[in-house]
């Protein structure tokens, strides 16, 4: 009786015994360069361990499994262990969320851990390891062109990882992207990288040049540009060596930063700047071109205003050209052949105006003047052209007529009158009309219903068939929907952020209509490979999802009227490029 009720007793306590699952880091707070270490601890064996998403971390190792199990004194033990090395990609106080396991049925779940990551910190160097440490054989520099630049002036940034004969790397990977407020920015594409040999710190290192960009400044003072960060894998060699006596090599990985680096940007000066100053900056030569001065009736001329030179050509706006009543102006055709290399942009930009000429006579059109800042100089410069007289041979004659009440002139057109009164065209009615029974009209009238009765059964059955396609109507609606957010672009081409969600919208709706769709299936990625499918121009796509994406980044960014102006020309172009290579 007494084994039996021992027996029981063990029973009792196996139910009783508590579940012990439980998170345990190696500390809680680490500077951004240090590795976390995390145990998952739980005194049963749980089934089907669900680790957390770590948020903030890169896990670098794990996980890996411990189980011990021991009797003591009548006692057993047990205690399973999951353990992972995590390096973190961010500073700040990071969340390590809930893991959780099952056991006989039940879910456990570990507390949430909070850990303080702070900025890097010097590591202690082990005095029996001899091995290369790769602190001293690894940076990463932004190389400046200019820190005190004008506004507008270019500067260029060059990004340099330099690493020593040393070591060896094999992998690197971005973690923050460096951000460029206040500045316009363009990136120079880097189509290989190729390691060079350079003087570092006093000592010969390799390099290689990861990233490269223009920066255009937009307002004056202290401008920041925000570091760009790289996690690094290397190759390190050790004081260790095979049995063939071989050197060993160890892995290793390393997070550099370039550093953030401020930018003192001077203001352009006050002292001369022209009244038709907009803001070019650089070294320019100004030109009004027309096509023809003399011209016929019903003849037009193209009027070019040009700006070619180096400085921030697509950051400023062309001088608009005063013409008199009687020719009449259109909008004008942006045009930009602007090239954007290391040393800043180059190239040409200029606006056409169409102008048609109403009267016969001799027009002038104003000199035109064009001012800009000279960095080469630090002086301002204005550029005029000369006075463009424009002749029409023949047409309606302009006469002035002033109103007795005002000195002003306008112009009047001479008709000849002589031949007014002759009516060409006569309506003759009879004295006594026809009486309306019998007439034609009666019995058309009277067969109109009969003959419409099957034009309206077959419009009915027409409009079910359309009503039950729902695939159709769909491929109508985006289509409307693409004309209409199109027209609504236009509509806004002067307000900056509304035109980009408008002509983002319509882009989206084209491609839902061409290539059926839906918003949750529009990737970048998917998108291109539906449409390289449907053979269109690789050259299009590109130029569509480049575009696309321009859309986000152009709301927030620095624009100007031109640059709105030419990205929906640009929009209407890929949209009608597209629309025949799907058709």
């Amino acid at each position: 009786m007494k084994r039996y009720l021992i027996v029981l007793l063990l029973s009792f306590q196996g139910l009783w015994a508590q579940v012990h699952f439980e998170a345990k880091v190696s500390k809680n707070t680490l500077g951004l360069n240090e590795r976390l270490r995390i145990d998952f601890v739980m005194n049963i064996d749980g089934d089907n361990f669900d680790e957390p998403s770590f948020e903030g971390f890169r896990v670098i190792a794990g996980p890996s499994q411990q189980v011990s199990q021991s009797w003591i004194n009548g006692k057993s033990s047990f205690e399973k262990i999951y353990s992972y090395y995590l390096m973190p990609e961010r500073k700040g106080s990071l969340l390590i969320k809930q893991a959780t396991i099952e056991y006989n049925g039940q879910v456990y779940k570990t507390s949430p851990v909070r850990v303080t990551v702070t900025n890097a910190v010097e590591q202690p160097k082990d005095p029996n390891d001899i091995s290369v440490s790769v602190d001293d054989n690894l940076y990463l520099v932004a190389d400046i062109s200019k820190t005190n630049p004008y506004v507008n002036e270019p500067i260029t940034v060059v990004y340099k990882l330099y690493f020593s004969y040393n070591i060896g790397i094999k992998n690197f990977r971005e973690l923050s992207k460096p951000k460029y407020n206040d500045f316009w920015s363009q990136n120079i594409e880097i189509r290989q990288l190729v390691p060079e040999e350079g003087m570092f710190k006093g000592e010969k290192f390799r390099y290689v040049v990861l990233k490269k960009t223009v920066l255009y400044p937009q307002k004056s003072g202290k401008l920041s540009i925000e570091p760009l960060s790289m996690d690094i894998d290397v190759e390190l060699p050790t004081n260790r060596r095979n049995m063939f006596g071989q050197m060993l090599i160890k892995e290793d990985s390393k997070r550099v930063s370039a550093g953030a680096r401020t930018i003192a940007v001077k203001a352009l000066p006050e002292a001369g700047k022209p009244e038709d100053f907009t803001g070019a900056v650089g070294s320019f030569d100004f030109r009004v071109t027309p096509s023809k001065t003399v011209l016929k009736s019903g003849e037009s001329l193209d009027l070019v205003v040009s700006v070619a030179g180096k400085g921030n050509l697509k950051l400023f706006t062309l001088p608009k050209p005063v013409v008199p009543n009687a020719l009449e102006m259109y909008d004008p055709v942006h045009n930009e052949q602007v090239n954007t290399p290391l040393s800043g942009m180059a190239g040409k930009i200029s606006d056409s105006y169409t102008i048609i000429p109403q009267y016969k006579g001799e027009y002038p059109i104003k000199p035109m003047q064009f001012s800009y800042f000279d960095l080469n100089s630090g002086r301002y410069k204005t550029i005029s052209s000369q006075e463009i007289i424009v002749k029409v041979l023949d047409g309606p004659t302009a006469v002035a007529s002033a109103t007795p009440n005002s000195g002003v002139a306008k112009n009047k057109v001479v008709a000849n009158e002589q031949f007014q009164y002759i009516k060409l065209e006569t309506h003759l009615e009879p004295i006594h009309p026809k009486d309306f029974f019998g007439s034609k009209l009666f019995y058309s009238l009277l067969l109109i219903p009969f003959g419409l009765l099957p034009i309206i059964v077959l419009a009915k059955k027409k409009k079910e068939a359309i009503d039950g396609d729902v695939v159709g109507n769909r491929i109508k609606r985006n289509n409307r929907l693409a004309k209409k957010y199109l027209s609504e672009a236009k509509k806004q081409i002067n307000n900056k952020e509304p035109f980009y969600v408008a002509l983002e919208k319509a882009m989206h709706n084209f491609l839902k209509a061409k290539l059926h769709i839906e918003t949750s299936e529009m990737s970048k990625e998917n998108i291109k490979e539906i449409l390289l499918s449907k053979k269109a121009n690789p050259e299009s796509v590109n130029e569509f999802i480049a575009l696309t994406e321009n859309c986000e980044i152009a709301r927030y960014a620095p624009s100007s009227s031109a640059t709105i102006h030419n990205d929906y020309e640009k929009a209407v172009m890929i949209i009608s490029d597209l629309e025949k290579q799907l058709s």
